[in-house]
């Protein structure tokens, strides 16, 4: 496997630097499909941003009962938002019943799920633990196709201790491939957040990506993670994941605390005729009083405002 890798590398390294910056964030989940000039195909780089918000960002008022998924369909139509994020810890049930009840709640709002997503994670390097993660991976593909949502966000994960990085990466590749095989026959694309641990940097992010290389195979893009290298800063790997690209998880903020430059950050998804949700996941700062009440609705402001300046959706 080692030698697989370094194979990969060596021919993504030469990719990269035989393109230009606009063959690096052209189409954006098909990656396969190349730019239409003349903007009437999939491959139009004419931006489309869509404002979003995800369920996560209510975490605490639905882990302590002030709020239900009901409820956060209803105040996506108070936020005027284009599409919600639908984050499955917090269903009740996931019975057909109640699951097609919550997509005709939304239907009826004129609310658009623009995805979901569940905590599976990844890495994982023991091949009986591959097979039951993979197992629960396929339940959520079958929930997520019940509440009628086109794509579900599964996790990376941190390397265990003494296994490699490459390895970590590894187990990430087999388990996307099986899970993609078996959501691509429901139409619904797995996307891999760009989370803590070994998909923090877009070099690994793209790795499984052109392993993986199937078009239900993507990337939840969240801007706020990705740990600067010696050759790109955050910006740059943002760009560099953006063909990949199924949404995006938007706050103000980096890990570290560092604000991030939000117009920046839209038109570098416009630049890219990127095509999606940008969507808050509101986490609150470590150690200050819970001000979600305000901070959400004015970052979705936010959000909607940097939505109509960079792209062609009037939100």
């Amino acid at each position: 496997m080692g030698r697989t890798r370094r194979k990969f590398l060596k021919m993504a390294g030469a990719c990269v630097l035989g393109s230009t910056g606009t063959d690096l964030i052209g189409a954006q989940v098909f990656p396969f499909v190349k730019a239409d000039p003349e903007g009437t195909h999939l491959g139009s780089n004419l931006p489309r941003l869509l404002s979003g918000c995800s369920a996560f960002s209510f975490r605490r008022q639905l882990t302590d009962g002030q709020m239900t998924l009901e409820d956060f369909i209803r105040r996506a139509v108070e936020l005027r938002l284009d599409g919600v994020d639908m984050t499955l810890y917090y269903l009740k049930s996931t019975d057909p019943g109640y699951l097609e009840s919550l997509r005709y709640l939304a239907y009826k709002n004129a609310v658009v799920f623009l995805g979901a997503a569940c905590r599976s994670g990844t890495v994982q390097v023991d091949p009986t633990k591959r097979e039951a993660v993979l197992s629960d991976i396929k339940k959520w593909v079958d929930v997520t196709g019940w509440l009628g949502a086109p794509q579900l966000r599964v996790m990376g994960g941190p390397a265990p201790p003494g296994v490699s990085l490459g390895h970590a990466i590894d187990s990430v590749v087999e388990i996307m491939k099986a899970a993609t095989d078996y959501s691509a026959k429901k139409g619904i694309v797995l996307a891999l957040e760009n989370s803590r641990g070994v998909s923090q940097t877009s070099d690994a992010c793209l790795e499984v990506m052109q392993r993986v290389a199937s078009p239900y195979a993507g990337i939840t893009l969240d801007i706020t993670h990705f740990v600067p290298t010696p050759s790109q800063d955050a910006y740059a790997q943002i760009a560099a994941c953006i063909p990949y690209a199924t949404n995006a998880h938007i706050m103000d903020c980096f890990d570290d605390g560092a604000p991030i430059d939000l117009e920046r950050i839209w038109k570098i998804f416009a630049d890219a005729g990127f095509k999606g949700h940008m969507s808050l996941e509101y986490v609150p700062k470590l150690g200050t009083p819970d001000k979600s009440s305000t901070d959400i609705p004015q970052l979705i402001s936010q959000i909607r405002a940097l939505c109509r300046k960079y792209s062609s959706a009037a939100s």
